[in-house]
């Protein structure tokens, strides 16, 4: 069974640039989109994600590079030539159209035959599980439901590829969250070509094939949720997605593939190393909260640390301690809540322990070794 990854590219950008004055707001960017993947640009404002979705759209010209859909030169070509739909974060319903008359515009656009138009536009309402709302006019229908509208009129004329601009972001919490489980459903269901930007990480580790985070106008990097998340390459993807523990360190040797580290306190700490790792290089190492335990007496780990606790913070089904090295850095530890917390007086001395295996070390260059 073929998959995301070994399919044929829908979407190819060439090191685009894009530059407002004297701000860049989009350098040497490149990437493929392979059919049937949702592949979202993450990244906080000014990232750049934004700007390159507006260039893969046709309504920003970029000052230099390409952009290939369906394997033609698309770079200048107008918005209508592209067979692209998009879905905006404000919905961008007809407010005086039915439901139906709003799937049904861009099928009309295209001078589709009436019948094929009654045709694909119960189709899709039938998709997004909304049959029978085809006679109303979208201000009667909740949030949610504009969403499911707005994407239905996207994809009833199956575009190529479909871009998705920050398509929650108006949602609240509850809803958004269904959302994000019913545009994954979708997803799925339809095999579509999805391009979906957004800052929230939660959104993206959840919906994407691959994620491609953007920081300070340039690609940042490009995988798997797993990859960033357990593989950053850099300070920045380490501390951007999810949690995470970073402190500074320096090489102290190299060998066998295991790489040990002498960090604040004189405390030394054993990762996986790649060769071209220096012994003297000053480097940053990272540990996720929920791989660092409190060791019990009696009880070791590959690498530990001795801090004085700050704050236990019971969040629901998880427990979240913070401790403080002598350096004055705080490490936080995540483990499951086992039942009501036992008092811990502030103060007390703890240990913490995790595997070398789960420690990542991030070079100053920004290449990550793991």
């Amino acid at each position: 069974m073929s998959t995301a990854a070994d399919a044929p590219a829908k979407l190819t950008i060439r090191d685009l640039r894009k530059t407002y004055g004297p701000v860049v707001a989009l350098e040497g960017a490149s990437l493929e989109l392979r059919e049937g993947e949702l592949l979202t640009l993450l990244g906080p404002s000014g990232s750049g994600k934004t700007t390159m979705l507006m260039i893969i759209a046709g309504l920003t010209q970029p000052d230099s590079g390409e952009v290939w859909i369906d394997s033609r030169l698309a770079t200048y070509a107008p918005s209508y030539r592209r067979d692209i739909g998009m879905v905006f974060q404000n919905y961008a319903l007809f407010p005086h159209l039915s439901v139906y008359e709003n799937i049904a515009f861009p099928l009309r656009m295209r001078k589709v035959p009436e019948a094929t138009i009654d045709k694909e536009v119960r189709r899709v309402l039938d998709l997004i599980q909304l049959a029978d709302v085809g006679p109303r006019l979208p201000r009667a229908l909740s949030g949610g439901q504009q969403q499911r509208i707005a994407l239905a009129r996207c994809i009833v004329y199956r575009p190529s590829i479909v871009l998705m601009d920050e398509p929650l972001g108006a949602l609240d919490k509850k809803l958004r969250d269904q959302m994000k489980l019913e545009i994954k459903h979708l997803h799925t269901e339809l095999g579509i070509t999805v391009l979906y930007v957004t800052h929230d990480q939660e959104e993206a580790m959840i919906l994407s094939d691959r994620v491609c985070l953007m920081n300070d106008a340039r690609i940042e990097q490009l995988g798997t949720p797993d990859e960033l998340y357990f593989r950053p390459r850099s300070v920045f993807a380490a501390d951007f997605l999810g949690e995470s523990n970073i402190l500074a360190a320096t090489v102290l040797g190299v060998e066998g593939g295991w790489a040990t580290l002498r960090a604040a306190d004189a405390m030394t700490v054993r990762a996986p190393a790649e060769p071209g790792l220096a012994v003297g290089e000053r480097v940053r190492f990272m540990v996720r909260p929920e791989n660092v335990a409190l060791l019990g007496p009696g009880e070791s780990a590959d690498n530990e640390a001795t801090a004085a606790l700050e704050e236990v913070i019971l969040v629901g089904g998880v427990t979240k301690h913070y401790a403080r090295l002598r350096d004055g850095t705080t490490v936080s530890a995540t483990s499951l809540t086992g039942g009501p917390l036992r008092a811990v007086e502030r103060g007390a001395a703890v240990r913490l322990g995790w595997t070398r295996e789960r420690t990542v070390i991030l070079r100053e260059n920004g290449t990550a070794r793991r």
